[in-house]
């Protein structure tokens, strides 16, 4: 800017502030200004347009210390030199120079040689917030922000245990009619979402997405401990103490093998591998616990064999060291 601009312009009276306003008190009146002028909120207002210029002129001299300081120097003398009665012989320029040459060199430059951070062109980075950013830095014109995507849309849908194990498809009826199908993933956990690239609303540089937040009904026999299963399976008392190999139910909706120990007592947990949730990252397993089943109706002979097992085994007693864990 050239200095002689600087002293054609109060910078003080443009943001209505005190030539010994605090930099709080600057930033402060230009963001009100800014806001009230920004051409965004006064679309086509030519004046609106240069009066934002201005304030912005005089915010990018006025923020910069050494620039304030120059700026007030400059207008000191300047004033001195268009003051009433003031001549040549007083300092002032006249035929073997201009106003420019007189302060020219008193600053490092020519004319224009120092221009003030922003050139009034543009919103400050610190102000950027004012309008939500995206906007031009200096020496940009029309003050246009960047085109924005639509904004998302989010919406939710329940699906069945067996659709979020296999994968499925669901359909979402916009307000207007409109169908939406969705295609779930196999092996969605619940709460998780799907994002619908370009459902969204619509705006000026494309749609924005739909995120569809998916609820998994639970399962009565199937529970989904990550990308694990668990499920408790019973076995009788003689499979527990004496071992036993037995069938139990998987996802696939087959069976696999599953080996029981002799000697297993009931709450333990057995695991097989690979037979658990499949996605496209992992695969888990099936966590199989084992409930010792207790017959409540036994016949005869299965009661006189229940004696002489107990008869049997008089010297077992589970609950030998319970006192001992009990105390306090």
């Amino acid at each position: 800017m050239a200095s002689q601009d600087w002293v054609e312009k109060d910078f003080y009276a443009i943001l209505g502030i005190a030539k010994d306003a605090s930099d709080a008190d600057i930033k402060k009146a230009y963001r009100k200004l800014a806001r009230q002028y920004h051409p965004d909120t006064n679309s086509g207002d030519a004046a609106a347009e240069k009066k934002f210029k201005d304030i912005s002129e005089a915010y990018s001299v006025l923020s910069s210390p050494e620039d304030r300081q120059q700026y007030d120097a400059i207008r000191a003398m300047g004033g001195a030199r268009f003051a009433p009665g003031a001549g040549a012989g007083r300092g002032g320029a006249g035929a073997n120079g201009g106003f420019e040459d007189l302060f020219g060199g008193l600053f490092g430059g020519g004319p224009g040689a120092r221009q003030p951070a922003g050139g009034g062109g543009g919103i400050p980075p610190e102000f950027a917030d004012l309008f939500g950013g995206g906007f031009g830095g200096a020496g940009q014109t029309g003050f246009q922000r960047a085109p924005q995507k639509g904004s998302d849309r989010n919406a939710t849908t329940s699906i069945s245990f067996a659709g979020s194990i296999k994968g499925t498809t669901v359909s979402l009826r916009e307000s207007n009619g409109n169908v939406i199908d969705v295609k779930i993933p196999a092996g969605i956990k619940d709460g998780q979402k799907v994002r619908q690239r370009g459902k969204g609303n619509v705006g000026p540089a494309g749609n924005g997405d739909l995120i569809i937040t998916v609820s998994v009904k639970p399962h009565d026999f199937f529970h989904r401990d990550g990308d694990n299963i668990r499920i408790h399976v019973p076995v009788t008392f003689a499979e527990a103490a004496l071992g036993a190999t037995i069938e139990v139910p998987t996802l696939d909706g087959d069976t696999v093998k599953v080996r029981v120990p002799a000697g297993t007592p009931s709450g333990r947990t057995l695991r097989v591998k690979g037979r658990g949730v499949k996605t496209s990252k992992a695969t888990g397993d099936l966590l199989v616990t084992i409930d010792v089943a207790v017959p409540q109706n036994l016949n005869k002979e299965a009661e006189e064999a229940v004696k002489a097992f107990a008869a049997a085994t008089t010297d077992a007693n589970p609950r030998h060291d319970l006192t001992a864990k009990a105390r306090l």
